[in-house]
Formats: C-alpha cells, sequence, structure tokens
C-alpha cells in the first residue's frame, strides 16, 4: 500500500510539472471558458443609499452572449431586476461576473473566472447583429428582447467591459491562480475550437 501511495504521488507531481499552466495559457483558457458558455453568475453591491443593505453583495444567474472581439460580453438589461437596480446606483455601473467550467467529478479542480467591470446601456434598440449574435446563444429570449412580443418589463440592450481578470484553473502548482493583464485577456480570443484545458481528473491516480 506505501508503495503504491509513493508511486501515485510522484506520478502525481510528474503530471504537475508537465502540465503546469503559463500566465499565456490561462489567458486562452478563460476566454475559450467564456466563449464557450452563456450563462454566468452576475454580482453587484447595494447602493449606499439603500435603507438596509447599503455595500451588501447580491448575486444571480445571468444570461450573456460573447459577441464582441475583444472580449465584451451583451446581456438584457431589465430594470424591474434587482442587479439592475444595484448597477443604476453605482457611480461606474460597477458589476462582476463569474463563469465556470461545467460540473466534473472534482469542480474544484476545474476552472473558473471572474470578470470585474462596467456595464454601458446601450441605446441601439433595433441592432439586428447583436439581436441574431445574442438569439443564437439563447434563443428562449426571442419574446423579451427589446422589441419582442413579450416585452412588457423594459428593457435594452447593454454591454459589460471587464477591465480586471482573476481566474482560477484549478489546483495550485497545476494550475495558474491569479489576474490576467486586460491586454493578454482580450487578445487570447478568436479561437475557431475551444482550447483542451490543461487539467486533469486527479481522483484517476487514486
Amino acid at each position: 500500500m506505501l508503495l503504491i501511495r509513493l508511486i501515485t504521488s510522484f506520478l502525481f507531481f510528474a503530471l504537475a510539472a508537465f502540465a503546469e499552466e503559463t500566465l499565456e495559457d490561462a489567458a486562452r483558457l478563460a476566454r475559450n471558458l467564456v466563449g464557450g458558455s452563456s450563462m454566468g453568475t452576475l454580482a453587484t453591491s447595494y447602493p449606499s443609499n439603500h435603507t438596509s443593505l447599503a455595500g451588501q453583495p447580491f448575486a444571480l444567474m445571468e444570461y450573456y452572449a460573447p459577441c464582441y472581439a475583444n472580449g465584451s460580453l451583451a446581456i438584457l438589461f431589465f430594470y424591474i431586476s434587482l442587479n439592475s437596480h444595484n448597477i443604476l446606483g453605482s457611480p461606474d455601473h460597477s458589476a462582476t461576473i463569474t463563469v465556470q467550467a461545467p460540473p466534473s467529478k472534482s469542480p474544484a479542480a476545474s476552472p473558473r473566472v471572474a470578470l470585474i467591470g462596467n456595464v454601458t446601456l446601450l441605446d441601439n434598440d433595433e441592432d439586428k447583429e447583436l439581436e441574431s449574435c445574442y438569439l443564437e446563444r439563447h434563443p428562449d429570449s426571442k419574446w423579451w428582447v427589446p422589441g419582442g412580443k413579450g416585452e412588457f418589463h423594459g428593457v435594452t440592450w447593454a454591454r459589460f467591459d471587464p477591465h480586471t481578470v482573476y481566474y482560477v484553473g484549478g489546483f495550485g502548482r497545476i494550475h495558474y491562480i491569479g489576474y490576467i493583464p486586460l491586454s493578454l485577456y482580450q487578445a487570447s480570443g478568436g479561437d475557431p475550437k475551444p482550447a483542451k484545458p490543461l487539467y486533469f481528473d486527479q481522483s484517476r491516480l487514486y
């Protein structure tokens, strides 16, 4: 038993050295993670003038679509949404979007990324190119896009522009954990196919 543990420990560290992610790897994987998904968690903070929850965080699942080459994201901005209220109450329209890899045997070993940025409301409700891009990811949204038949809550297009990127590839030593320069993140997009993640299922070694 001891010999088996020694061998598996050696294999683990050998694979870790071989599969260590660079900053460039992390930037590419982060862009592919965000681009390969279309749902994340949108987090905001209650504004300073809130009667009981000033400064407290709030987060819910949110649709997005990677419609911009520089890594910005298209979102539908519903004025009735609590996250929208918090964004409008923030001087910089600040928000954070987090995206994680699909469920696996070990979610803690899977990549995830936090995009910290600002939301800009757009006045181009008739932007058919943006609508087409968004509906390609979320066909169920056709009823509530701006101008849609089911539009009854008040909605407009918005763009989320990240200014800070924090990436956790999985466990340390094997994966990159830390900030990714925005310029590198923006320049790492455009892969025609999702990158192959540089991680493995650690549980298989035991």
